[in-house]
């Protein structure tokens, strides 16, 4: 460079018109060797090294080591349909099942307060059932009492004046041809018997149920004990329901039965089929059943199953308008 530069002093100097020239050349090869010389040695060499390009993020994540070999990954098993159904994830993408629609079920077991054994094994039962307890029997206030200490809703079950031949006459019971006072008296002793109850459901009461006058006298009493109902609908044209939506009552509405074959196992499956039909379609079912052995058998195998599924047991409280 500085040879270069001594040559460019030694040129000869022209004179008149052409030295002004001359000096422009001599400018302009001077300042050209100054560029090529930072280009080579200079500042700009690190400049120019600056801007290239870096190896993209997936490439160099390529770059090993001679001889050694990428890292094994474990293939991650795809998720089974029941496993999927435990989240409640968005839609699935690229063929994954899709959750079923979570939904609430509320199972009722009628009929306890004569055997503590049989309740326990509803007690038992791994799911919030309610259970509805039959007032003046000997274990009611028992199995009430062991109903809350287990974190279980309870109903009384009020015995209500029926219109089949078969039906049976059952302690504090319900009948039209009651004056008001044992109307009432008769209510008050059947609320003390359960102790703890949250509401009402009626045992039997095909007759009762149907007579307008009764279920507004009932449900003025409800209401002044705030007190809940749920219409087992023993007769289609209970208007128990109807005139407990009237008083402004929390109320609702049986939807199946699970046992009228109580014997049956596949009876009782298919009862169960159907209230998760009527749950996916509406949101929600209340079911009730009785604690036969064959109904507990069948549950204990249901309830092992609702979860992944999508079904949501809760006390029947939760369900009632």
């Amino acid at each position: 460079m500085y040879k270069m530069l001594a040559m460019a002093k030694k040129l000869p100097a022209k004179k008149g018109k052409g030295n002004k020239f001359d000096r422009w050349i001599f400018a302009g090869i001077v300042i050209s060797l100054v560029v090529i010389a930072l280009t080579l040695w200079g500042p700009l060499r690190k400049f120019r090294s600056g801007m290239k390009r870096q190896p993209a993020p997936q490439a160099r994540q390529q770059e090993q080591a001679p001889g050694t070999r990428p890292p094994s990954r474990k293939p991650v098993a795809p998720a089974t349909k029941k496993e999927a159904l435990w989240h409640d994830s968005g839609p699935a993408l690229l063929g994954s099942p899709v959750p079923e629609k979570r939904v609430q079920v509320a199972i009722v077991i009628d009929d306890l307060g004569q055997d503590l054994a049989q309740a326990r094994e509803v007690f038992a039962l791994p799911a919030k059932i309610t259970v509805a307890v039959m007032p003046g029997l000997i274990q009611s206030k028992k199995i009430a009492e062991l109903a809350k200490q287990s974190n279980r809703e309870v109903l009384l079950h009020l015995p209500m004046e029926y219109r089949s031949k078969n039906g049976k006459p059952a302690p504090g019971m319900l009948r039209s041809d009651m004056t008001p006072m044992e109307f009432l008296t008769t209510v008050s002793d059947d609320v003390e018997s359960v102790p703890g109850a949250v509401g009402i459901n009626n045992h039997e009461g095909s007759a009762l149920t149907e007579n307008k006058e009764a279920m507004k006298f009932l449900m003025a009493e409800l209401k002044a004990r705030n007190l809940m109902f749920l219409d087992s609908f023993t007769s289609a044209k209970s208007v128990a329901y109807s005139t407990a939506k009237e008083f402004g009552l929390k109320s609702g509405k049986r939807d199946v039965f699970l046992d009228n074959d109580s014997d049956n196992p596949a009876s009782i499956r298919k009862q169960l089929d159907e209230l998760v039909e009527i749950a996916r379609r509406n949101g929600k079912a209340i079911g009730i059943g009785h604690p036969h052995p064959v109904t507990i058998i069948e549950l204990r195998k249901w309830l092992s199953e609702t979860r992944p599924l999508g079904i949501e047991i809760v006390p029947v409280s939760k369900l009632m308008n």
